[in-house]
């Protein structure tokens, strides 16, 4: 999702549909379950700015318990660079529970792909973590509405 206006909101339509501008986002500011709906099925959001202010006031409550307000964009930055950036990353986030919960793939997306993805971010998880591997004891993959199955 993308908060912008003119050229930046232009640029941002190529490569996602979700760009709301000033009036959009005062509009939904005042919809509090179509702002949480819009919180809990958006992954990340980016914003000019220019319009963090009025982010934090008709959205602060609601973006900002869920870890979800908007990355600010500069003038100067490529915001499909971002866009795209952002649609490559993935989040881990536990909080104080020893668990954590991430997406892996999508359904179009091949077996081996899938299997990238999770070293990818196995790699990355030991890494980040003080004892590394040690620290993780059993790992699980499972679809959305599929059984967990044990990997390691």
């Amino acid at each position: 999702m993308v908060f912008a206006e003119g050229e930046t909101a232009l640029r941002a339509e190529e490569v996602t549909d979700d760009v709301l501008d000033e009036d959009e986002l005062a509009e939904l500011g005042d919809d509090d379950d179509a702002a949480k709906d819009l919180a809990d099925d958006t992954d990340f959001f980016i914003a000019e700015k220019g319009l963090m202010q009025d982010i934090g006031r008709y959205l602060g409550t609601v973006l900002g318990p869920r870890g979800k307000m908007p990355e600010p964009l500069d003038p100067d930055d490529d915001v499909v660079e971002v866009i795209t950036r952002l649609k490559n990353t993935v989040q881990l986030r536990s909080g104080e529970r020893r668990t954590f919960h991430t997406r892996v793939g999508a359904e179009d997306m091949s077996a081996e792909d899938i299997s990238d993805n999770i070293d990818v971010i196995i790699r990355r998880l030991h890494a980040d973590l003080e004892k590394g591997p040690l620290n993780v004891d059993t790992i699980y993959v499972k679809t959305t509405m599929g059984p967990a199955v044990e990997v390691a």
